[in-house]
């Protein structure tokens, strides 16, 4: 699991293709192509674009909720939000060499991606953000605190991303409480220079 995941996001500094390009070129090897107000075929000629910049850059492409358009593109796999389809169902229809992750705010939601074969969950949100709109409970340090020791009382081994709100300076504490990856947004693209503040948490946290 790659320390490090961007999750796309469109600014009025920037498009969703260039915060990913920007995120890129500063050493990310992990972007999430999140689009929610998108048509399919909007977020199709972006994923299109992206590609084969994520396979230069030796990087691994995932798509936000769209099962069905991650076998069709071939990316390396696909990311599914609590409304989404199950993590059972798109492993029937995607096979097992893609990556499939789940969302998830509490344990039963760990328990339930766990059982179904998810290959990571993304635990947050870490605090309140902007980024998403119907957020689930806020976790603090707290919240995973609980959450990883449940996970290991009941021997269950997933990788966790931390997601929600994440500034710099929270990396430290959240790595230190266990999880495997920190994902990140608009701590990158609100930076004066968001290729440099990637290059920076690379370097500095991970």
């Amino acid at each position: 699991m790659v320390s490090l995941q961007f999750i796309t996001h469109e600014t009025d500094r920037y498009n969703t293709l260039e915060s990913a390009i920007m995120a890129l070129e500063g050493g990310c090897k992990w972007i999430q192509l999140r689009m929610k107000e998108a048509t399919l075929e909007e977020i199709e000629r972006v994923a299109l674009k992206l590609k084969p910049l994520c396979k230069e850059h030796e990087a691994i492409l995932v798509i936000d909720d769209h099962v069905e358009l991650a076998r069709k593109l071939e990316v390396d796999g696909v990311h599914l939000g609590k409304t989404d389809m199950p993590v059972d169902q798109a492993r029937s229809i995607l096979g097992e060499a893609f990556i499939i992750g789940g969302t998830a705010n509490n344990f039963e939601d760990v328990l339930m991606h766990y059982r179904a074969g998810a290959d990571y969950v993304g635990v947050g949100p870490y605090r309140f953000t902007r980024t998403k709109k119907n957020l689930s409970p806020v976790l603090g340090a707290e919240g995973y605190a609980t959450l990883i020791n449940r996970m290991k009382e009941a021997g269950i081994s997933l990788p966790i991303v931390a997601i929600g709100g994440i500034t710099n300076e929270d990396i430290p504490e959240l790595l230190q409480l266990g999880v495997n990856g920190i994902a990140l947004s608009g701590s990158i693209l609100q930076a004066e220079d968001p290729r440099e503040e990637t290059k920076r948490i690379i370097n500095g946290y991970l």
